[in-house]
């Protein structure tokens, strides 16, 4: 049997897996503490950058750091719980870039609250925000993604959650949106792989920003989560930026409705 082994230019072809210089990026939720980490590591690739966020201010005061750093950003609001306002931020997006290669949807909250004492309107914001928005983010942008027939990416921000529930605490909406989006990445994924766009996501433990900070200063909930992480420490927003690098970039290009669980080893464990 004669070789089928491709001929490659290692040095032509390896030297870009990691290159997104021409590529556009939207990134909601960007300016929390792994978006923005994510945004800077997308920045610093060379893509050009839409930061959105409910708060303009904050989209702004981001964008403007990636432009004083001489990268290519702009800021913008959206209320991710809004499909009408999804679409037009998206559009925002398309008006300015003229094109939308990478969705890196950071968006997510939550509600903690016991099971006994869940309330309905609490349920629904963590829904909305987490599960509704990726659904509806996922499709505006895709609309744009398949009308410029050059392929895409798209990429959701998750959390261990979505395979593991958490002993002791309230986290029934988010532990359920979380889980949800796993199976709306592989459905997404299966949808748009005809139209060359892959979909993945990136499930993180505890990383340290402002959400855990609550969770943090409880002494013996933080040694008992650094007992659990064969690494042996709690993530820091760069941990998240490596894994986000590969599912933006053409690195990945063969790989899609997969979710990468960034975690110290805790899921290999449990």
């Amino acid at each position: 049997m004669s070789n089928i082994t491709p001929k490659i230019d290692f040095q032509k072809e390896l030297s870009g897996l990691f290159d997104l210089k021409g590529k556009v990026a939207f990134v909601p939720g960007g300016y929390g503490g792994i978006g923005e980490a994510i945004a800077w590591g997308l920045a610093l690739s060379g893509a050009k950058i839409m930061i959105a966020g409910r708060d303009l201010e904050k989209s702004e005061k981001l964008a403007a750091q990636l432009s004083n750093a001489g990268h290519d950003a702009r800021g913008i609001a959206v209320d991710a719980t809004s499909v009408a306002d999804i679409e037009r931020a998206v559009q925002d997006t398309m008006d300015a870039f003229g094109q939308i290669d990478i969705l890196m949807n950071c968006v997510g909250t939550q509600k903690e609250q016991l099971l006994l004492d869940v309330t309905e309107e609490a349920f629904d914001e963590v829904y909305q925000v987490n599960l509704k928005s990726a659904m509806f983010l996922a499709q505006s942008v895709a609309k744009r993604q398949i009308a410029g027939d050059n392929g895409g990416k798209q990429v959701h921000l998750l959390s261990v959650r979505s395979q593991f529930g958490l002993r002791d605490r309230g986290y029934s909406a988010y532990c359920s949106t979380k889980g949800g989006m796993v199976m709306l990445i592989k459905q997404h994924a299966m949808e748009l792989a005809p139209k060359g766009i892959t979909v993945n996501g990136i499930a993180p433990t505890f990383v340290y920003t402002e959400m855990i900070k609550h969770v943090m200063e409880n002494d013996e909930f933080r040694q008992g989560l650094l007992d659990r992480i064969p690494l042996g420490r709690i993530a820091d927003p760069k941990d998240v930026v490596g894994p986000a690098l590969f599912f933006c970039a053409p690195a990945s290009g063969f790989v899609t409705g997969q979710t990468m669980y960034v975690d110290g080893g805790i899921t290999s464990s449990q």
